[in-house]
């Protein structure tokens, strides 16, 4: 038998379809993986969507169609007077607070989730509703297991080499917060990118930049040292498209406590 082999560019055009399929797959597949990872860490949109029609008629005769009405609460902004974590939330929800004249709700364990989901998702339909876990447990966390105080600095204590996180649950929503902690390439902002510089006396420093304008760039180097440095006098400047940090290993609950815990700090002082 005869094999004939097809020109160059006939083999071109046949395997250029292949890779552009193997390209889209690969995609398709990363996509649902990513996908399936957020879903361990996050009410589904079904369940916001239930938890609106559970919460406009058994919640918002009491607590108003803004979540607002009672005094020291806030559903919709996550101001509650003893609760923090979901699980916190169910026990008000199945239990009642006599003090608070809240009665007792018999609901199901998907109409409590549908509750819960609308209430993180900010009463929002289509917002992202994040599990908040234990801040307790969080703090616990984030000093130990997930290493986060190796390079965040927290009111006053801790390194400098990473962003103060001092208020970061007065300027990031939960759902920044998880995508921080899973996906770090698609939530750094661009001022928290890693930089790399080459002087002129051919010292390289590297670290992240604080400030910059046309003539100077201020940056705090992997030494913790404060540095400005003359655009002029540099060799050359590079900043990282890619953070620092990888994507958490921490499961999803303690991912839920971390997330729970860096929504306390709000640069007035935390008591956990």
């Amino acid at each position: 038998m005869i094999y004939f082999e097809p020109p160059t560019q006939t083999k071109r055009a046949i395997f250029r379809p292949c890779k552009l399929l193997l390209a889209t797959l690969i995609m398709l597949i990363a996509t649902n993986n990513r996908a399936q990872e957020l879903g361990d860490h996050q009410y589904t949109s079904e369940s916001v969507q239930l938890g609106l029609g559970i919460y406009n008629r058994e919640c918002a005769l009491c607590h108003g169609p803004q979540g607002d009405l009672v005094d020291n609460i806030d559903l919709r902004r996550g101001k509650f007077r003893s609760a923090s974590s979901d699980d916190d939330l169910r026990d008000v929800i199945l239990e009642g607070r006599a003090q608070g004249r809240m009665p007792a709700f018999n609901l199901s364990d998907e109409e409590l989730s549908g509750v819960i989901a609308f209430i993180r998702a900010g009463f929002d339909p289509d917002g992202i509703a994040v599990r908040i876990g234990d801040p307790g447990q969080g703090k616990i966390i984030f000093e130990g297991k997930g290493e986060c105080s190796n390079c965040h600095r927290v009111n006053g204590i801790g390194p400098r080499v990473a962003p103060d996180l001092s208020d970061i649950g007065m300027t990031r929503t939960a759902a920044n917060l998880q995508l921080n902690l899973l996906d770090p390439a698609a939530a750094i902002l661009p001022i928290n990118r890693p930089i790399r510089i080459v002087t002129l006396n051919e010292e390289t420093i590297v670290g992240r930049r604080l400030n910059e304008d046309t003539y100077t760039v201020q940056v705090m180097d992997s030494n913790e040292r404060l540095r400005s440095l003359v655009k002029a006098q540099l060799v050359s400047y590079e900043i990282s498209d890619q953070p620092s940090k990888v994507a958490t290993t921490l499961n999803s609950d303690e991912v839920a406590h971390v997330i729970a815990y860096l929504l306390t700090l709000t640069g007035r002082g935390n008591k956990l």
